[in-house]
């Protein structure tokens, strides 16, 4: 089977673009030791993703922009409401809200995951479920971590973990590989192979 396929730099910058929010957070923490400064710094990264993902392919795929709509709400609530700890609980509520999401289609007989990537993926009913789980019990695994590291650890440490984590999501999504190389040629696949939900 074929598809468009998406081009190779589109695909960079979107990473890059995905990244540069938690990366410019651990950094200004670093640097300022001021968490409220640093959560700017992540508001006006996210925004500056979106926007440039808007430039660039001239619209906002549906998960990038939870993810980054999801970062500037509790990026601007942790501002507004001066609680460093609504930023921190993103990725737990986020994550977890996913993979309940998931997993409650599959109860319902729908599938979200393919109702999201459907049309950048063709695959059987089966293989649509393999990945559904996987990825559901990842994102519940996520918001375990993320809980436990934020109570647990100081700011900085938790900012830290969060790099870990867009990088265990890019390696999560490229684990996906053989199933998907089973239905699907390989130069696809292996974009395909991208993470739900990576950014910040």
């Amino acid at each position: 089977m074929s598809a468009v396929a998406e081009p190779k730099s589109g695909s960079v910058v979107r990473q890059i673009a995905n990244a540069a929010p938690a990366v410019g957070f651990l950094a200004a923490l670093l640097i300022t030791h001021d968490f409220r400064k640093a959560t700017w710094a992540l508001v006006a990264l996210s925004a500056a993703a979106l926007t440039l993902s808007l430039v660039l392919e001239r619209r906002i795929a549906p998960i990038p922009a939870f993810s980054g709509g999801a970062a500037l709400l509790f990026g601007g609530l942790s501002l507004a409401l001066h609680r460093n700890d609504l930023l921190q609980m993103k990725m737990s509520i986020v994550d977890g809200l996913l993979g309940a999401a998931l997993f409650g289609g599959l109860v319902l007989k729908r599938n979200p995951l393919k109702l999201v990537l459907g049309s950048a993926l063709t695959l059987p009913d089966r293989a649509w479920r393999v990945l559904t789980i996987r990825y559901g019990l990842f994102f519940w695994a996520s918001a375990v971590a993320n809980e436990i590291v934020r109570r647990t650890q100081t700011p900085e440490v938790w900012a830290t973990f969060r790099l870990v984590a867009i990088v265990a999501a890019v390696l999560f999504g490229a684990a996906q590989f053989p199933l998907l190389r089973k239905y699907w040629d390989d130069e696809a696949a292996a974009r395909a192979a991208e993470p739900p939900e990576p950014g910040f």
